[in-house]
This record gives structure tokens, sequence and C-alpha cells, in this order.
């Protein structure tokens, strides 16, 4: 059998570059997914033979079908060992006053994307479970967001509750087939998402009504303020790349990888504090 191939989605910065990199200097043919070719350029830099920038916007029906095609003719015969569905925005926003179009985006790239490439690249993946019985599997990039709910960032945490909906399903659906699907559920992680989410959440609350920064302006600055704290004790994202890899490696993947001590924090307020306790927690905490 030839070396294993993994298509990774957003691997332009943060957790898909890294573990996109530290898959490849393991030795396994790495598709990179970018949308730009700047982002395939800071990849091909990286001297990395394995390392393969390929492009894919998960929003593009039109883009997804485009590497699906290639992916299939490069990889007809062998077929694709692993899919790592990393790519993902944050949209910050109180809900009463989101934009819809940027709700609607925010649940197209994160949870419906995510779908369009799994439907896309499973014949691929089932070509290689079908040659070789320990490869063929699916692993998605998903956030003590899907369990834990803070407020101000209610799009993406339904974003991330419905990839924990999906990733179950789907999970128990490919059982059958010998197909696992994993999900990486990673806390607060050292990557440029901090500061893009803050940047968003800027343009958000500028574009909101003035009765509306009047209502939550208050508590979108301590909730900026506790962001800007935890950012700076957030983990180092080798740890995520650490779990992609035994997801994508392992021999016996599991179902679910908590990554960082928060994770488990968030996962112990989830599920032991009633609904009030915990709400009147993360009042305190936010002032």
């Amino acid at each position: 059998m030839s070396k294993r191939t993994v298509l990774v989605t957003g691997a332009s910065t943060g957790i898909g570059r890294d573990a996109a990199i530290r898959l490849a200097r393991e030795g396994v043919h790495v598709f990179a997914g970018v949308r730009r070719e700047e982002d395939a350029l800071g990849l091909r830099g990286e001297g990395l033979p394995d390392l393969e920038p390929v492009s894919i916007d998960v929003a593009d029906a039109d883009s997804i079908r485009r590497c699906a095609d290639e992916l299939a003719g490069r990889l007809e015969s062998e077929g694709l060992h692993a899919l790592v569905n990393n790519a993902g925005i944050v949209v910050s926003s109180t809900l009463e006053f989101v934009p819809l179009d940027a709700f609607r985006r925010q649940l197209e790239v994160n949870v419906t994307g995510q779908l369009a490439v799994t439907q896309a690249l499973l014949p691929l993946i089932r070509r290689a479970k079908e040659r070789d019985p320990a490869r063929g599997r699916v692993v998605f990039t998903g956030s003590t967001s899907g369990y834990f709910a803070a407020p101000f960032v209610g799009p993406y945490n339904a974003s991330k509750f419905a990839i924990e909906g999906l990733v179950d399903s789907l999970r128990r659906e490919l059982r059958p087939f010998g197909i696992p699907v994993s999900l990486v559920q990673p806390g607060a992680i050292a990557t440029p998402i901090w500061e893009k989410s803050e940047a968003a959440a800027d343009e958000l609350i500028d574009a909101m009504p003035e009765h509306g920064r009047a209502l939550y302006g208050d508590a979108i600055r301590a909730v900026k303020q506790q962001v800007a704290q935890r950012s700076g004790s957030a983990a180092p994202v080798a740890l995520v790349s650490k779990a992609i890899r035994h997801a994508v490696l392992s021999e016996r993947p599991r179902p679910r990888y908590k990554v960082g001590a928060d994770a488990w924090a968030q996962l112990a307020l989830a599920r032991l504090l009633p609904d009030r306790a915990a709400d009147w927690l993360i009042g305190r905490v936010l002032g």
C-alpha cells in the first residue's frame, strides 16, 4: 500500500495549519485545504514534500466539487485515508441584534460546509477502507462551545452544538462500515482566531443600533476582557494537533478528544451544575 493521504480543511492558519504540518512531517501525504493563493504559498514555504496545498472553500459548493474531483483523479485506486474537517469561523454578537446574514454564514461554514465536504469525500474514504481495513476515517474539530454556551457568542455556540449532533449521528451511521468518526473538542487554544473573532465582534458591535449598545455595552466589554485574559493562558496549538494526529493515525481512534484543562472544567460545569447555578456563576464571572 502507498502512504496514507489526508485532507485537512482550514489549513491556512491555527489548528489546521499546525496539524497539517505535523502529519506531513510524519510521512503522511497531506492535502492542505486553503482558500487563498498566499496561504498556499506559505505552506509551500515549509519545504515539506508531503504537504500539498489544495484550493477549497467549504461554503462554496463548486469549490468543494472541484477539490473532490481533483482528489478522485489523483487517488482513484487507493482512496483517501482520512478527512479532517477543521475549517471554521467565529461570529460574536448578541443574539438579539446579530445580523441574520452573519448568523447564516456562521452555520454555512461551520455546519453545512462540514457536511458538504464529508459527503463529497466519503466515496474516496470508502475506497481506502475497501483496500485496507485499517484506513478510512473522518475527524471534526469541535469546541467546548459545543457543550458549554457562553453569552455573546451564540451563533458560534449554535454551530458547535450542531456539530455535536452531526458527529454523533454520522459516527453511528458509519459504524457498520467500520469508518470511525472522531470529534476533537479544544478549549482555549493559542491561535489567530482570538484576534480575528475580536475584530469581527467589534465590527458587529459597531453595526448595532444605539439602543443595543446601551443595553449590552457593559456586558460586552466585560466579556472582551475575559476573552483577553483567557487568550493569555490559552493552551498551545500543538496539543490539538496531537489529538488530531491520534485520531488520524491510531488503530483505535477515540470518539472524542477533549483538549486543555478548561475543556474538562467546562464539561463539569455543563454536566454537574443546574442551569440556574451555571447562569449565576457566568454572571458573577462577567461582573
